[in-house]
């Protein structure tokens, strides 16, 4: 179906403003989520009611959870290059640490994804994005995540890859969707834990942003941000082999001992029952059922066939 711009517009404005309007980072989410809605229906070419209770879905989100957002409105062009340039300036300083699991890439490379989305369009501006630029910036020394299985955060900052690791050679963006696709079909039983499937969901983003700046020509920054990704791949690997009741050390705030098995979504994001349910209970998962399905099927397009296992893991993935 066509698609309005106005899901990109709303998107860039929330990740733009976050860090002013609540001194976080967090308040962004819903603006990527946003965007990653719009590609998810024009990418997959959804039409009609599905594509329809997607976006409606992303409405309601952005009312519900961005109340205190600025608009984005239409006043003239703007220096949609600059924009860019400001962002992998702030990327250039922040992509060869692993920090927040990923998120200054997934926020840098979603907002650049759209730049250049109205770009194409002619679409006009609106309020200024320089607090994208800054947003990415404030990572700069953040820890690599909260919630781990195995290791402390310190622990996962020293995390060094070895030939041991048995990692591929991975030259560009097709050759990551494979390995990433592969590492989620590996895992035996997922877990419901910020630790586990929330960590094995942001494996997928970070990896789709990585090829986002891959695809955009900065392949520099593609091959910087492989490293903080495999560091996030090998914490991961670790926690394949625990069973329920193993006794595992669980660096946390939020998860719990003993660890209770995800459960498997009855609906693919493909299918209207995925967005008919009522996802506001859980607030959208911080934007997650629009963000994992967006990666998801953007690696499965560049791998070309999706291993039963990748998809059926994937399920328990995004089951809320």
């Amino acid at each position: 179906m066509k698609m309005n711009n106005g899901m990109l517009k709303e998107g860039l404005s929330i990740i733009s403003q976050c860090k002013q309007e609540t001194g976080d980072i967090w308040q962004a989410h819903f603006g990527a989520a946003a965007i990653a809605g719009h590609f998810f229906v024009k990418d997959n070419e959804l039409t009609g009611n599905l594509a329809q209770l997607v976006i409606s879905q992303v409405k309601s989100m952005i009312e519900s959870q961005c109340t205190d957002r600025k608009q984005f409105d239409p006043i003239g062009e703007w220096e949609m290059e600059k924009a860019e340039h400001n962002i992998l300036q702030s990327l250039d300083k922040t992509i060869d640490r692993l920090h927040w699991v990923g998120h200054n890439v997934i926020y840098g490379a979603i907002s650049i994804l759209a730049l250049r989305d109205l770009k194409e369009s002619g679409a006009v501006s609106g309020v200024g994005l320089s607090g994208i630029a800054d947003l990415i910036l404030s990572f700069e020394n953040s820890i690599p995540g909260r919630s781990w299985i195995g290791f402390s955060a310190s622990e996962v900052k020293r995390i060094e890859m070895t030939k041991e690791d048995g990692l591929p050679k991975i030259e560009n963006a097709n050759d990551l969707s494979h390995f990433v696709l592969e590492e989620l079909a590996q895992f035996p039983i997922i877990y419901r834990a910020e630790s586990h499937h929330d960590l094995i969901g942001h494996m997928i983003t970070f990896s789709h942003a990585l090829n986002i700046l891959f695809d955009a020509g900065h392949v520099s920054l593609f091959n910087r941000g492989l490293q903080p990704l495999l560091k996030l791949v090998k914490a991961l690997r670790g926690s394949r082999d625990v069973k329920i009741g193993d006794a595992i050390k669980i660096f946390s705030p939020v998860d719990h001992l003993p660890l209770q098995k995800a459960v498997r979504s009855e609906w693919l994001p493909t299918e209207c029952g995925y967005w008919t349910k009522d996802h506001s209970r859980n607030r959208w998962d911080f934007g997650h059922i629009f963000k994992f399905p967006f990666s998801f099927y953007d690696h499965g397009r560049r791998v070309g066939r999706v291993k039963d296992q990748s998809m059926e893991n994937f399920r328990y993935i995004i089951n809320q």
